[in-house]
């Protein structure tokens, strides 16, 4: 029993590696199943054995990129005199330097970034705005404490403030991603995320 179960894990494993090298070599609207099954070398049924369709593969393959830790970065922000800016500012900055040196999460994000999410896809994007939701969520509820600390700027609300964090790093990952690395993602992301979180602090 546990032999099929490993075998079973190894497949699948096999058919999620092969189709993140299909669907970043075609995109996910034009690649096929069966391209996936030939790059896997396994059949087709195979692939249904594991995956419903193609969006539900596309799904755990977007599922296999690990993002930040949303529990542990919210506990962190709720301890008693925590400096809010300098937690998102690590956290931020990790995030950069893990992206710069892991391949298989540029390609996975590349792919996504890429993807037409009509149709079939849409379940995807769907959890995707789930995710940036949550992210602006803890954010803005950190945000939040640091004005009622008096810590933030007057010129931002919370909201505001959390929406636009997302955007920026947002906006530089995908400028990094898909127009050629023409800079050095951990270095000067880091270096343009102090400058931008110093300009929060209240004088």
């Amino acid at each position: 029993m546990r032999r099929t179960k490993a075998h079973a894990e190894a497949t699948r494993q096999q058919i999620l590696h092969a189709a993140e090298r299909v669907f970043f070599e075609k995109g996910v609207s034009n690649a096929s199943m069966e391209e996936v099954a030939l790059a896997a070398g396994v059949t087709r049924g195979a692939i249904y054995w594991h995956f419903a369709n193609k969006s539900d593969l596309f799904m755990e393959l977007y599922k296999s990129v690990p993002l930040p830790q949303e529990d542990m970065i919210a506990r962190e922000l709720e301890v008693e005199g925590v400096d809010v800016f300098a937690v998102i500012e690590r956290m931020a900055a990790e995030w950069l330097e893990v992206l710069a040196k892991d391949e298989q999460r540029q390609r996975i994000l590349s792919i996504l970034l890429r993807c037409d999410y009509g149709g079939e896809l849409a379940p995807v994007l769907a959890q995707q705005q789930q995710v940036f939701d949550e992210h602006v969520r803890i954010l803005e509820k950190a945000f939040a404490r640091a004005a009622e600390m008096g810590k933030l700027d007057r010129c931002w609300t919370p909201r505001a403030l959390a929406s636009s964090f997302c955007w920026m790093m947002k906006g530089l990952c995908v400028e990094w991603l898909l127009f050629g690395r023409r800079f050095d993602l951990a270095a000067e992301g880091r270096d343009g995320l102090s400058r931008f979180i110093r300009g929060l602090r209240a004088a």
